[in-house]
């Protein structure tokens, strides 16, 4: 008999490593999001400033920690490919997401697992809840610097 209680402690233990992998995992989505969509404000805003200048002006972008100096004419369509790659790296990252959420209330019903402090509806469902937002790690630098 002590050794079934053993490896039912075991097991316990192994589900909720496993639970925990699975939250971790959806945070680290979480956060990967919240980055990319700070880049595409940040890169909607350059493009914005941008349209508006002489197409001959002298801006500068840094690549890879170097200040490389460009024109406007020759940093824009670069900003703007960017942009669209980024919208669309958030579109996979946002459905990615949602099915990291999914497996993981299935894997909470699946064995039954209750989280201390989480809030239970009306009709008995998990309330929603926020997620840790730690401050955004830096990514890429692509940032551009319009002289005059």
């Amino acid at each position: 008999m002590n050794t079934e209680a053993a490896k039912a402690a075991a097991s316990q233990e192994k589900i909720v490593a496993q639970f925990q992998q699975l939250r971790s995992e959806q945070r680290n989505l979480a956060n990967s999001l919240n980055t990319l969509e700070m880049d595409l404000r940040e890169h909607k805003t350059v493009i914005e400033t941008l349209q508006s200048a002489d197409p001959e002006r002298k801006c500068f972008r840094l690549i890879g920690g170097v200040l490389c100096e460009r024109t406007v004419k020759d940093v824009l369509p670069q900003l703007v490919e960017n942009k669209d790659f980024i919208a669309k790296t958030i579109t996979i990252v946002t459905d990615d997401l949602s099915k990291k959420g999914i497996e993981l209330n299935k894997f909470k019903e699946e064995h039954n697992i209750k989280i201390r402090g989480e809030h239970l509806g009306a009709d008995g469902a998990p309330g929603s809840k926020s997620s840790d937002s730690e401050g955004a790690s830096k990514s890429e630098n692509r940032n551009v610097l319009v002289s005059n």
